[in-house]
């Protein structure tokens, strides 16, 4: 299968992207809610058992957020970056136990070296765990401070050959404006890399918008937030969410 846009359901590898607060739940106070991460994981395993291939890039927001957190607590860019890094590799792990319970083969593979924790990530190991029926967590980031997870997708995606990246999040898709400030805000089922540009959209950081579209990876935006199996249902049976390519 040729890499690009595809008909629902005949997806052959995809990389999902969490963002890491949704690990917490709703309206939870833990970093990581044990249904939550129990109900996450029943999805993928029956995205999993459909045959197709998964790996996840998760985020690390639900223990710490980068950025934000740097300028509120006062942390060196670097400092920050690596602490986000490793809470995405937390998150990796624990999903990782989880789907070990439900019978799923699983490896993390870190972009940082963990050893005796998990495997350090090199494309070839992760194509092989990939090709080998495993799910694959994706954590660590890049391995390098002044990139978001979002541009961690955007790369593994490129290396593993994916045919589409999953951003799910808190927002059912794209938006001409913001539709939590402006009530006639309308939803794109369809986009174009170049159109958003034009129209100055925020879909992923720069860098990792770049990747997709120069190496013509689409990005299937769905709102995981409200409801675990939308992801599920972008992939196989109803057009939800916004879909980004080069068409």
């Amino acid at each position: 299968m040729k890499q690009g846009i595809t008909l629902n359901g005949e997806y052959r590898r995809v990389i999902l992207k969490f963002s890491g607060e949704i690990l917490r739940g709703k309206a939870s106070e833990s970093v990581i809610n044990s249904d939550t991460i129990h109900a996450l994981c029943e999805e993928l395993k029956a995205i999993h058992e459909t045959g197709i291939e998964i790996g996840v890039v998760m985020g690390g927001g639900n223990i710490f957020r980068g950025i934000s957190e740097n300028e509120k607590q006062g942390y060196e860019r670097i400092t920050g970056d690596c602490m986000g890094m490793l809470a995405t590799i937390v998150n990796a792990i624990a999903i990782a136990d989880f789907l070990r319970k439900l019978e799923v083969t699983t490896e993390v593979f870190s972009a940082l070296p963990m050893l005796n924790i998990c495997e350090t990530y090199y494309p070839r190991r992760a194509q092989k765990a990939m090709n080998d029926g495993k799910v694959v967590l994706l954590a660590g980031g890049t391995g390098s401070a002044f990139f978001s997870t979002d541009t961690a997708a955007a790369l593994r995606a490129n290396e593993l050959h994916a045919d589409v990246i999953v951003k799910a999040t808190k927002v059912d898709g794209v938006y001409d404006k913001d539709p939590k400030v402006y009530r006639n805000a309308v939803k794109f089922d369809k986009i174009s890399f170049q159109e958003i540009l034009l129209k100055r959209l925020r879909v992923m950081d720069s860098t990792a918008f770049s990747l997709c579209m120069d190496n013509n990876i689409p990005i299937l935006i769905v709102d995981a937030q409200k409801d675990l199996k939308n992801i599920r249902r972008a992939l196989f049976e109803e057009m939800i969410g916004t879909m980004v390519s080069n068409f």
